[in-house]
């Protein structure tokens, strides 16, 4: 229980359908990784009381019906204190438990991957390492039966075993930041919300009675709610912030730079080039510091190489038709996935040119509403 909108409604509708709940709040300590912008202490948001962290599961909300303003980050007394009044007005067990030193891990992939020239997703680490990691080993010590949270994505239990599905309304779907969790994992999970739109999701929490049902969203990574990730990486790594060249595909230099890490594939902004026509990062290239940029054909591929994959289904011994989603707004797209002998590693070819194949996000294959798998992007 984060404190917000959506993992309190979740308890409330088990608890009304006569589940015995446990609520557990995890402290993450997220106000630790960096001061803010302005220079004010670092430590301006602890609280005596257990402190509710939420990476954002999924990019903020842009399509929310009737959708409320965004709050930055998540790191607040008043998330404390709505976690624990939820529990309180529901009669359950709450316990804070201290995941800090993991999620320090966390912030270290992080920053590791922005230093090696790719474009970390934290939120499907949090998920794999901590909220269907720690958090079921302490299941299993008190004996819960399942571990619920207020994700959008469905799972549907029978006697083939677990499957992980979109959530019914795309708009809301966080199934893509879910492919990492394990099969065993995904057995004793349940997703309340998972039929549910945004603004049912808030009328329930006005029946129930929940103060915090206009709660507004938390928006950006919590341990950088100011959104500057570039100065987060600096402060852990300054060597990743070498000058370089900026090269157009044809092999002009075209600019300077500052460091890799203020970049990702993709990106048209800020890369103060003036080519007169629209010019995106195609690549970056950590062995020279160099920032390659090209028009918008640059940027598109074919295939995408994939290591590291998580199989939700029987692991194929060859190639197989799936919809992939290669970022977290990306459309998915009809592809082959090609198993690389040992079946952590393929290749995707899609039917059509995909943009910004961007190394460090995850690549996600789907069969229908179906998640069969997903793993990392290494590259083209």
């Amino acid at each position: 229980m984060s404190g917000g909108v959506d993992s309190s409604v979740a308890a409330c509708l088990l608890r009304e359908q006569g589940y015995d709940v446990v609520g557990v709040f995890m402290r993450l300590g997220a106000e630790h990784q960096i001061a803010p912008r302005d220079g004010s202490p670092a430590d301006a948001c602890k609280v005596d009381a257990p402190r509710s962290i939420s990476l954002p599961i999924a990019k903020p909300d842009d399509h929310a019906e009737g959708k409320p303003a965004k709050s930055k980050g998540c790191c607040s007394a008043a998330d404390a204190t709505d976690a624990r009044a939820v529990a309180g007005k529901l009669n359950i067990p709450f316990y804070a438990l201290n995941f800090e030193q993991d999620f320090a891990k966390l912030v270290d992939y992080f920053v590791e991957e922005y230093a090696n020239a790719r474009t970390p997703n934290p939120c499907v680490r949090c998920n794999q390492w901590l909220k269907f990691g720690k958090l079921m080993d302490y299941a299993k010590v008190v004996e819960a039966d399942m571990v619920p949270t207020g994700h959008y994505a469905r799972v549907e239990h029978d006697a083939r075993g677990s499957r992980l599905r979109r959530a019914a309304f795309l708009e809301k779907d966080q199934s893509y930041v879910l492919f990492g969790i394990g099969r065993d994992v995904l057995q004793r999970t349940l997703f309340p919300l998972g039929d549910m739109t945004k603004s049912e999701v808030r009328e329930h929490a006005r029946r129930f009675g929940l103060a915090l049902h206009d709660k507004p969203e938390s928006q950006d990574i919590c341990f950088v709610p100011d959104g500057d990730y570039a100065r987060l990486v600096r402060s852990r790594r300054e060597d990743a912030f070498k000058p370089g060249e900026i090269r157009h595909v044809d092999g002009r230099v075209v600019g300077s730079h500052e460091g890799l890490a203020n970049f990702t594939v993709g990106q048209r902004r800020g890369l103060r080039v003036a080519e007169g026509t629209p010019v995106y990062v195609s690549e970056l290239d950590a062995s020279t510091q160099r920032v390659v940029v090209g028009p918008r054909d640059a940027v598109l591929s074919r295939t995408v190489r994939v290591s590291g994959v998580n199989w939700l289904c029987e692991t194929p011994d060859a190639p197989i038709r799936a919809n992939t989603q290669i970022r977290y707004h990306h459309a998915a797209a009809a592809a082959t996935v090609t198993p690389m002998g040992d079946g952590e590693r393929v290749l995707v070819e899609f039917d059509e040119p995909q943009a910004a194949v961007t190394p460090g996000q995850a690549a996600v294959f789907y069969r229908d509403d179906d998640v069969l798998g997903g793993g990392w992007i290494d590259g083209k």
